[in-house]
């Protein structure tokens, strides 16, 4: 197998990037590798841990991307690289009882790669951790999540009869936005479970939500304004918030932190990120994140004919700050690397002008009728703050602009209007 451009990696910068290309080049000329089958917005994940979102009606097949859009589609793990002789290896498939081996290992020669293989948990050391978390990397770990927390409410129902105070204690480390999302996600979701059969549990009182953060305040990368509004979007939703503590061990049923011990039947990491280990083995120069390190051109240093988006890669802007691991980063990314790679093919020069990262704000979830954030002005440092029902129809309006990359403008809107309809004959949460 051979492709002039391999991209490995479906997430949201990968697959828009093979998308792009595709409809320019064709299947001969663009590439695409990933480990699963179907593709996530993974900013929507949280929705999918909470139940209401379904991840098999959101799921969008990369084989039927691969057809719509003219890139070809190859199923597996990336294994080993030979930057040498410009060869991937792609591991094996195999059935989920692991008895047969459904696609072989398989080589692909290149003439460009492009890593947009995204990030995983970092769990700082902290001891249990990997044993007793689950982490919203990917759908298989937001429908563990989901699961889990169905099996544990109708646990809770069941001894309710006999034991009053039964209940769930839920408890999620770090106040990032997914942290934040989540508790307001598992909070409206809690309600409608309640409704949906568990009768005997109130959501505010048995499904007690905890969310631990070390910064003095939540979404603290975030303006002063938005953090505090969302403190108090979550305190009016009986969730418990604890600033400025540090998560010290994780029990099969309890967090520890500092002196305080803290009861928990379900814990979710959402309190950093790294580059996947597997980077570091590949041959190719990383910085102490495990990023792999690019240059300006989103070039790997010391390889032209390699390239790295999104968490995996350690960009530095102008400033000398890294480009921060965000949705809008990758977007940009990944049409700075279409323009990069367009050119070549009409044998024009290569850019001029620097990949610089442009903050065009950040907007955070909170169930399906409000979001907070902040919006960047085209001055340096002016920001405005929104909240409320129009910041939510912008967070909606985020997902469906990445839909309408990757699908076309007349699908994203047909699609859009499908799930509108669906939801109103469907359960709020998925109950199965």
């Amino acid at each position: 197998m051979h492709s002039k451009i391999v991209i490995v990696g479906g997430g949201a910068g990968g697959l828009e990037l093979a998308c792009k290309l595709g409809r320019k080049l064709g299947p001969e000329s663009v590439m695409l590798v990933d480990s699963r089958l179907y593709h996530i917005w993974k900013p929507s994940l949280h929705e999918v841990a909470a139940g209401t979102l379904d991840v098999h009606q959101e799921g969008l097949s990369y084989q039927m991307l691969a057809h719509d859009n003219r890139f070809t589609f190859v199923y597996g793990p990336m294994l080993a690289l030979d930057t040498a002789q410009r060869q991937l290896t792609v591991g094996a498939i195999f059935s989920d009882d692991r008895l047969e081996q459904v696609l072989p290992e398989r080589r692909i020669g290149f003439e460009s790669l492009v890593m947009a293989v995204g990030s995983t948990s970092n769990y700082f050391g902290v001891p249990g951790a990997a044993e007793h978390t689950i982490s919203l990397n990917a759908t298989e770990d937001a429908e563990r999540f989901r699961l889990t927390l169905l099996k544990l409410l109708t646990l809770a129902e069941l001894k309710k009869s006999t034991q009053p105070e039964a209940g769930i204690d839920v408890v999620i480390i770090g106040g990032g936005a997914t942290g934040v999302e989540l508790a307001a996600e598992l909070r409206e979701a809690s309600g409608v479970y309640a409704a949906y059969g568990f009768r005997q549990l109130q959501a505010e009182r048995d499904v007690r939500i905890t969310l631990l953060e070390g910064a003095p305040r939540i979404l603290a990368p975030l303006p002063e304004k938005v953090s505090a509004a969302a403190l108090e979007l979550l305190q009016q939703r009986a969730v418990k918030v604890v600033t400025s503590t540090r998560v010290t061990a994780i029990a099969a049923d309890s967090v520890t932190a500092g002196d305080t011990v803290y009861p928990a039947q379900l814990v979710v990491w959402a309190a950093g990120i790294k580059a996947p280990d597997f980077l570091r083995e590949l041959g190719l120069p990383t910085v102490k994140s495990g990023q792999l390190d690019v240059g300006a051109d989103l070039a790997v240093k010391g390889f032209d004919h390699i390239y790295a988006l999104g968490d995996c890669a350690a960009c530095a802007g102008p400033d000398g700050k890294l480009v921060p691991p965000r949705a809008q980063a990758a977007h940009q990314q990944a049409d700075y690397l279409l323009e990069t790679f367009m050119r070549r093919h009409q044998g024009k020069p290569p850019q001029a002008k620097p990949y610089e990262y442009r903050d065009y704000g950040s907007l955070v979830s909170f169930g399906r009728t409000t979001s907070v954030g902040s919006l960047m002005g085209s001055l340096k440092g002016l920001s405005w703050f929104v909240d409320g029902f129009v910041a939510r129809m912008m967070y909606v309006s985020l997902h469906l602009m990445h839909h309408q990359a990757v699908l076309g403008t007349v699908r994203t809107g047909v699609l859009a209007l499908a799930r509108f309809l669906i939801k109103r004959s469907t359960p709020l949460v998925k109950l199965h």
